[in-house]
């Protein structure tokens, strides 16, 4: 799909509002506005990643570009500056920007220069090329000036002004690092004295994040062309000295991006974009040899609870199955006491665990993994695994998860916040869910059936998953369903409280599953409540408006932040569930495929806001249409492909099962 925008849209500052993406399947990335301007402290040129997926290094900042023919002189490049420092303004005769299948493209037009520009990123490597169409009807000589700011900090540090950088003939060093360049057209040179910019971000002051930032130049790449002539131009900067021809990685760009908008098979403009976007995510991670997946850019790296939710979408329905088997196998080979880490520390340090849902959300991956493949083998090499986890569900493990009485989950003790809904602000949890969470338990239910079904092919008896199956659907239905309101409980806690009865995203999987707990007749009454007081066209709302704990905005210092972040923002991941919900309701029928369908074309749009071509990870709660938080979040991407996928094959769903009795 490709996304144009024209001058009408770069108007001063609301010119810098959105951005682009390019990944390098390492987990580094670049991007900038779609002015070509850094407006976060985690915006780079070249973002590079030493270690998959977690040691970021901003490395290349931002370049300026200035031009000059005759006696004129404009700029390509835009950043708003701070401490005195001149703002450049390349917006004012920017004309065209397009994100197509061969990546980001920029058309520039002044005193009769003409000035395309593309930039790619070399999949595999920390590599980016920035290329350059100069027409010049100037009548003049034109020189297009290049100057890289640089950085060379983990991402999110400061760069000390005391931070020293040395040119040379194709490689800058500074701080122990060395980054490496290489001209195509023109020539690089140093400049007579290093010199500093204090950077204005504009995306990160309102949220109370630090809102300036320091870089260096130390040389500049300068490209001549004459009277009339057309000059191709280009610069690669990466952190290997063997740099590829800036074509190459180009065509390597272009290639793979087509490749992967085709990879689900899908029709629908919708499911081409999202394919293509969920290359995004799927990384190397250096220390389990495998592979993993980013929850988000620019703000995360890989976490157990967003991988298993988002791989069945970023892999299963782009047909990376080879890619979801290494995920699959990492996170078994680290699993404990029936858990699997939410976080995978780099270095010596042992992985966190504190998630109560991405154990169940394994085995259901394993799951759709095996509908699409069939692959026996891997399922009788997972299942030890899958094992263990459902015992020790049922035994008791850490973080107050067991099974009760009732055979159902428990989950959360403390200050544990063990669902996705997981803030903690010291010793405040905005959104305390300590007891049964309606979707641990929908989980648990699904994870059970699943079992039972998995079980022969490990050459198991599944018998008695599906007894406790039985069990815990039984007491899924008494304890979670509300007849008076005709939907589901939040969450059954030790001590009751109004907050248990709350209007919530979370009761839609219990529909969404494969295996579902409840009625047709309760089903329909959680999506109509869903449909009624949460829906909206970018995602689902964590809580209804009409509660009094609900927040309509989601901006402010972090710890207003926190306190919205579950308790009424809008987020797209849900809404995957929401529309797989509606489609096993109706069957697959007319009805409900033209209604999912008219969903999905709603989301068109997104895909021009914030992270052009991607889905974000927030909305605010009362009026979404500026995303927030992650301009770029796999979940969002993952499941709303899902439901994408499974509007034109129905099978994609893995339903399975009918409707319990009742």
């Amino acid at each position: 799909m490709d996304y144009l925008f024209g001058r009408q849209d770069f108007a001063g500052a609301s010119s810098q509002q959105n951005c682009f993406l390019l990944t390098n399947g390492l987990g580094g990335y670049c991007a900038l506005s779609t002015a070509f301007s850094a407006t976060r402290g985690d915006h780079a040129l070249l973002m590079a990643c030493l270690r998959a997926p977690t040691a970021r290094f901003d490395m290349v900042h931002r370049l300026s570009e200035e031009v000059r023919a005759g006696d004129a002189a404009f700029w390509l490049s835009t950043q708003d500056k701070a401490r005195g420092g001149q703002n450049e303004d390349g917006w004012r005769c920017l004309t065209l920007f397009a994100e197509d299948e061969k990546g980001p493209r920029w058309v520039y037009e002044a005193a009769g220069v003409r000035i395309t520009r593309r930039v790619a990123m070399q999949y595999g490597a920390n590599t980016a090329a920035v290329c350059y169409t100069i027409e010049n009807g100037s009548g003049s000589p034109c020189t297009l000036a290049v100057t890289p700011w640089l950085r060379f900090v983990p991402k999110g540090g400061r760069m000390s002004g005391r931070r020293r950088f040395v040119w040379q003939t194709d490689r800058v060093s500074g701080g122990g690092m060395i980054l490496y360049f290489s001209v195509e057209g023109g020539r690089a040179e140093p400049l007579p004295a290093q010199t500093a910019e204090t950077m204005y971000f504009r995306h990160d002051a309102p949220d109370g994040r630090t809102a300036t930032g320091l870089a260096a130049a130390a040389g500049r790449f300068v490209f001549a062309a004459a009277p009339g002539e057309v000059k191709e131009a280009a610069v690669v900067l990466g952190t290997d000295p063997a740099l590829p021809r800036a074509a190459g990685v180009l065509a390597g760009q272009a290639a793979r991006r087509r490749a992967q908008a085709s990879a689900a098979g899908l029709h629908s403009g919708l499911g081409r974009a999202l394919s293509a976007a969920a290359d995004a995510f799927v990384v190397d991670r250096a220390s389990t040899g495998g592979r993993t997946i980013v929850a988000g850019y620019p703000f995360f790296t890989d976490w157990g609870r967003d991988t298993m939710i988002a791989l069945p979408g970023c892999t299963l329905s782009t047909g990376r199955y080879e890619d979801a088997r290494s995920i699959l196998r990492t996170f078994a080979a680290n699993e404990r006491d029936g858990l699997l880490p939410n976080l995978f520390p780099d270095q010596d340090a042992p992985p966190r665990y504190n998630t109560a849902d991405a154990a169940l959300l394994f085995i259901n991956c394993l799951w759709l993994y095996h509908r699409r493949t069939g692959d026996d083998a891997f399922v009788r090499e997972i299942w030890p695994c899958a094992e263990r986890i459902a015992a020790q569900y049922r035994a008791g493990t850490r973080h107050g998860i067991r099974m009760d009485a009732d055979g159902l989950i428990c989950a959360g003790e403390g200050l544990d916040q063990v669902t996705w809904m997981d803030v903690r602000i010291g010793d405040i949890l905005p959104t305390p869910r300590h007891g049964k969470p309606v979707e641990i338990n929908a989980y648990w239910y699904n994870a059970l059936r699943v079992m039972a079904r998995l079980a022969p092919i490990a050459g198991a008896d599944g018998g008695g998953y599906d007894a406790m199956a039985d069990r815990a659907g039984a007491s899924f239905r008494r304890a979670f369903w509300m007849e008076d309101t005709r939907r589901l409980r939040d969450v059954v806690s030790p001590a009751p409280s109004p907050a248990d009865t709350q209007l919530r995203c979370n009761q839609i999987w219990a529909v969404s599953m494969p295996f579902t707990p409840l009625t047709r007749g309760q089903a329909e009454g959680v999506v109509r409540s869903v449909r009624r007081a949460l829906w909206t066209p970018c995602g689902l709302r964590t809580l209804d408006p009409a509660d009094p704990d609900f927040h309509p905005v989601y901006g402010g210092p972090q710890k207003v932040r926190d306190m919205a972040y579950h308790q009424g923002t809008v987020w797209p991941f849900p809404l995957g569930g929401y529309e797989l919900a509606v489609l096993r309701l109706g069957g697959f029928d007319k009805a409900s495929r033209a209604a999912v369908g008219q969903d999905l074309e709603a989301l068109l749009p997104a895909l021009r806001e914030g992270c052009i071509g991607q889905l974000p990870e927030i909305y605010d709660g009362a009026a979404p249409g500026a995303s927030r938080g992650c301009f770029a979040q796999a979940w969002s991407v993952g499941e709303v492909l899902r439901a994408a996928e499974a509007l034109e094959r129905p099978g994609a769903a893995g339903f399975e099962g009918g409707w319990a009795e009742g």
